[in-house]
């Protein structure tokens, strides 16, 4: 386990945010006239039942008009705008801070790139200073919600009583590909647009301070890359198509649930924990198979992975942020008391598998 440097970092607020149109799985089959009943069975037995979406224009015919990368592009820098503005304006009303407080951002993102990035843009629209410090990590896909966690409290860590945050911006209808293929079907069935942020902050002495209070401390983390799958899920240009497409081998729930104990056991064991001294899971919400193999490898009940469930239920998968909605959905449930250790975790392309250890 790689421990934090610097005063102890705490999460100290989340928020998320979402675009307000929503479909569910049923109301997506019709909107694109899918009838291939292998398809169907993609989408209507994926574990989910609705999710916000911003999708194309109709055409003549009524059924939705193919982008242009170019127009896939505006729309992931527009709409990521939108959300990860509103989901770092909530994130600072529960903390009860505000804009100019915040003295480091980092921006997550995976479904387009701009340059400048989401960090420079998001600091022009909420107002934050000019001095902030930025980071944007880009590209590394759904675990990258915790690479760039990592970033933030050895941020927070190494200045203390200063606010960072960190947001994760997908717009993942802006990397859809629509031909009919089931390779692009099984993508385009579990993806959803969201944005989510946490602020993270660390006093002088790394014990809670006021706006820390009742937020966790994050103790450290452990990663794994399965470089033998390092094939297994990839974003990378169609030349067909003419746009970038995102891949999913069949076989990556398989590769991530044989390697996710290891993983977990890695991390608690640099504190001394065994898995039964965790009281909360927060999982990446990856898919329904992803889930299931990482709950059987890791002796988990449904109960432990309820939340990660239900914001795949309700959202799909929304990449590097779902995590991040499932820790809202525990910190909001109440159940968490004082002294109780958690683990998040996090999957995604390299083939790659992201952990943190957490204590209230």
């Amino acid at each position: 386990m790689t421990r934090i440097s610097g005063s102890l970092s705490r999460i100290t607020a989340v928020g998320t945010a979402v675009p307000s149109a929503s479909y569910t799985q049923e109301e997506l089959l019709g909107i694109f006239g899918v009838t291939d009943p292998r398809i169907r069975s993609v989408f209507l037995n994926s574990g989910i039942q609705r999710r916000h979406l911003t999708l194309p224009p109709r055409d003549p015919d009524g059924f939705p008009r193919t982008e242009t990368q170019a127009e896939l592009l505006r729309k992931h820098t527009t709409s990521g705008l939108a959300i990860g503005r509103e989901a770092i304006e909530t994130c600072l009303k529960r903390l009860n801070a505000d804009p100019a407080e915040v003295a480091f951002l980092c921006c997550v993102s995976s479904t387009g790139f701009i340059t400048p990035g989401f960090s420079a843009l998001l600091i022009k629209e909420l107002g934050l200073p000019p001095e902030c410090g930025r980071l944007d990590v880009v590209g590394m896909g759904c675990n990258a919600g915790l690479n760039a966690l990592a970033a933030v409290t050895g941020w927070a860590g190494a200045h203390p009583g200063q606010l960072a945050v960190m947001a994760s911006v997908e717009v993942c209808s802006a990397a859809y590909v629509f031909d009919g293929t089931m390779r692009t079907s099984v993508v385009n069935s579990l993806f959803g647009d969201g944005a989510a942020a946490v602020a993270v902050a660390a006093d002088a002495a790394g014990e809670r301070g006021e706006r820390a209070h009742g937020g966790p401390a994050v103790l450290g983390y452990a990663s794994r890359i399965m470089t033998d799958a390092i094939d297994a899920m990839r974003y990378d240009w169609d030349e067909e198509q003419e746009r970038f497409s995102f891949f999913l081998d069949p076989e990556v729930p398989y590769v991530v649930g044989a390697h996710a104990e290891e993983t977990v056991d890695r991390l608690l064991s640099g504190a001394g924990l065994r898995r039964s001294d965790i009281a909360h899971w927060v999982l990446h919400s990856g898919g329904r198979k992803v889930i299931d193999a990482v709950r059987v490898n890791l002796g988990l009940t449904r109960h432990d992975v309820r939340h990660t469930m239900t914001v795949l239920r309700d959202y799909g998968n929304l990449s590097s942020g779902a995590f991040l909605s499932s820790f809202q959905r525990l910190c909001e449930e109440g159940t968490v008391r004082p002294g109780d250790f958690g683990v998040m975790m996090t999957m995604g392309p390299g083939s790659t598998i992201e952990t943190a250890l957490l204590r209230w």
